[in-house]
């Protein structure tokens, strides 16, 4: 009896085997691929959450009986992330999609564990050979918006309500304000942080604040349309961000950088599915269809939208890209410059980048 038990004993204490997902990659898969996201906020956001829900069923559509998908709202970043992405790998789902910057981390620390599970993280930097990142170039639409806007300014004071002080964040406020000045050298974009990616209240008060001090449009990079909300209540007009927010503040909105997910997610799972799936780090242009801006409304004259539309079809076309966006001579805020005459900023020099320019009012928090 004594024996038996302790080879009981002996057997609980084995550490358990990792359960993998099915194995995709070099051959095709006979079963449906299911597919998980994992989003930062929730799909009622109406801005970056339900940009990539509006993405997940775009996919399904596309390779209808050939996908099930799974998603999950609200999840915080860091160990949180990591036990819900973990999950998602233990019930067999061969496509993990993780859509924060914050995910980042957790999305690499599991993919350790499950080397037969693809991963796509969204925006961010490290890559392995199951894990892929995905972004779009979203500072071409903040730049052309940003010409919208000063345009539509009658004080040259543009404010511009921001989330967490990262690269992705920076370049998005700085484009902004490049093609605000575009439209009106003399203009200032205010800028005024939240660290926060989803919190209805801050952006709404960060957005008062710059009502407050003089700004009679609203730009943003905030996940819900509370800074237009702001923006109409106080009688000024506002750029949204992630989806066409004009039905939520229909007597301020002009228009928004938007994303477009679906046709890279429809890739992504149709590689696995056939059996051709590489690691990849992609970062897409306008002309790729992975970014846009929303049809302007009627707040917008007509002449400020021909103006507008014929720097869109530039994007769409290829011909201008954000490195044309980015091309010196750029100044940062305090008169220093950093980029020489008819040089263009790298890929490496604008994921890094930690200064403000000339022309934005505000500092980058340490």
């Amino acid at each position: 009896m004594i024996k038996l038990f302790l080879i009981i004993v002996s057997i609980l204490s084995l550490p358990l085997p990792v359960v993998y997902a099915t194995d995709v990659g070099k051959e095709k898969l006979k079963d449906k691929l299911k597919v998980a996201f994992v989003y930062v906020g929730p799909v009622g956001d109406m801005g970056w959450s339900y940009s990539h829900d509006q993405g997940r069923l775009e996919m399904e559509k596309a390779l209808k009986g050939k996908v099930e998908t799974g998603y999950i709202e609200s999840v915080q970043e860091g160990p949180a992330a990591e036990r819900v992405i973990e999950d998602y790998a233990r019930k067999g789902y061969g496509l993990i999609i993780t859509t924060s910057f914050g995910f980042m981390d957790a999305t690499i620390n599991v993919a350790k564990k499950f080397p037969k599970v693809k991963f796509v993280h969204i925006s961010g930097y490290k890559t392995a050979e199951n894990v892929s990142t995905v972004f779009g170039q979203i500072e071409g639409p903040f730049y052309v918006s940003g010409m919208v806007a000063g345009k539509m300014s009658k004080k040259g004071l543009v404010g511009f309500v921001a989330a967490h002080p990262i690269p992705e964040v920076i370049r998005n406020a700085n484009a902004f304000a490049l093609g605000v000045r575009k439209s009106n050298p003399k203009a200032v974009v205010k800028v005024v942080w939240t660290n926060t990616w989803f919190d209805p209240v801050k952006e709404k008060e960060a957005a008062v604040a710059l009502l407050n001090a003089g700004c009679d449009i609203i730009g943003q990079d905030q996940d819900t349309a509370e800074p237009q909300k702001a923006a109409e209540s106080k009688g000024a007009l506002g750029i949204g961000y992630h989806t066409d927010m004009s039905k939520l503040a229909p007597k301020a909105f002009l228009t928004s950088p938007i994303w477009k997910w679906g046709k890279k997610y429809t890739e992504v799972a149709k590689s696995i599915i056939e059996g051709k799936y590489k690691s990849e780090s992609y970062w897409g242009g306008w002309h790729e269809g992975v970014v846009d801006i929303s049809p302007m409304t009627k707040l917008v004259p007509t002449d400020v939208q021909k103006y507008i539309k014929s720097e869109v079809e530039l994007f769409k076309s290829g011909k201008k890209t954000i490195y044309d966006v980015f091309k010196g001579e750029l100044k940062d805020n305090s008169g220093k410059v950093m980029v020489a005459a008819g040089k263009s900023m790298s890929k490496e020099e604008l994921w890094n980048m930690n200064w403000l320019v000339e022309g934005v009012e505000g500092t980058v928090p340490k």
